[in-house]
């Protein structure tokens, strides 16, 4: 369908390597493109979803967007209202999508809806839905703390219909397909922030050793240099727990347990390292002239998308064994 075949090790290195732009924007963008809206299209899809819609995806003719996140529904995928009712060949869709990276420009959706009443983890299925369809209405584009160059939609359905043949694999897994796929999008996100932690990292480094405060540069102060050998050992840190998720993962192994704590921990790392690296650029970082503020509005997003922090802690602790049993 004109992908590489390479293992999932790759997206990763691509990952690390979009890093090197100065804005999260981008690389997120690209991040939905490749591991997000296409993942189960490609595991799960026919041959004819697949060249209708992934062939121009992989190609870059076509943007894709993820259509998961609802005004009422964002970590709780379980509670999407979005339905998706099966009428003759067709399946009529209601409801609508927030917070949707690409929303504004996207030619197609991998859209979450539920297209039964039953329990709501075996309920929903995953669609491949056309834009440019009659009843899909971009309401608005979302103004943004961050992550300022990638467009983010409130989209809503009004009656859509969508043959049901654009239908993912199987009726009623969509749950369990978008599970598999938040465990790429989540490492995706933590190899993301690797390189641009760094830049900040070393760009404190550089600007603390010129700026001079009481006669003396910044950096020679020991609470100043100190705190960022600490921020450097943690990155380090959060990298190797990547590398070895990222290797267990390619071997098949179950990596939600360690990718829900490779995304909680580069969530608090990245408001850490940028927190403690804008406070040593004094007044210079409260401005938008240098990276250090883009990135501490760019990266506030990780805590929160693709599951928060308290999502991650909930998941670590089922792994553990140490939440209360009903």
């Amino acid at each position: 369908y004109g992908g590489l075949g390479l293992d999932f090790s790759y997206n990763i290195a691509v990952a690390e390597e979009l890093g090197n732009i100065r804005c999260g924007g981008i690389p997120m963008a690209i991040g939905v493109q490749a591991g997000m809206a296409t993942p189960a299209l490609t595991r799960f899809g026919s041959h004819e979803l697949k060249k209708q819609f992934l062939v121009p995806t992989i190609a870059g003719d076509f943007v894709a967007c993820l259509g998961i996140s609802e005004a009422g529904a964002g970590s709780d995928v379980a509670n999407i209202k979005t339905t998706a009712v099966r009428k003759g060949d067709e399946y009529v869709i209601n409801g609508g999508k927030m917070w949707i990276t690409s929303g504004t420009q996207a030619d197609w959706m991998c859209l979450l809806a539920n297209t039964s009443e039953g329990p709501p983890h075996r309920n929903k299925s995953l669609i491949c839905l056309p834009m440019n369809l009659p009843g899909i209405h971009v309401a608005r584009k979302i103004d943004k703390l961050g992550m300022r160059s990638s467009d983010t939609a409130q989209i809503f359905f009004e009656d859509v219909r969508v043959p049901c043949k654009n239908l993912i694999g199987e009726e009623g897994k969509g749950f369990t397909y978008q599970m598999l796929q938040f465990q790429e999008e989540r490492l995706w996100g933590v190899a993301s922030v690797l390189t641009p932690l760094e830049t900040i990292i070393q760009e404190t480094i550089d600007f603390t050793r010129q700026r001079k405060v009481f006669g003396q540069p910044v950096l020679h102060n020991q609470t100043v240099h100190y705190r960022l050998a600490e921020l450097a050992t943690e990155l380090e840190l959060l990298r190797s727990l990547l590398h070895r998720t990222v290797a267990l993962y390619v071997e098949g192994n179950d990596v939600t347990k360690f990718a829900s704590m490779a995304k909680l921990k580069a969530g608090r790392l990245t408001r850490e390292v940028t927190d403690s690296c804008l406070q040593f650029w004094g007044g210079m970082g409260f401005t938008s002239e240098v990276l250090v503020s883009r990135f501490y509005r760019d990266f506030r997003l990780i805590s929160i998308g693709a599951g928060t922090d308290e999502t991650m802690l909930s998941i670590i602790c089922k792994f553990m064994e140490i939440l209360p049993r009903k």
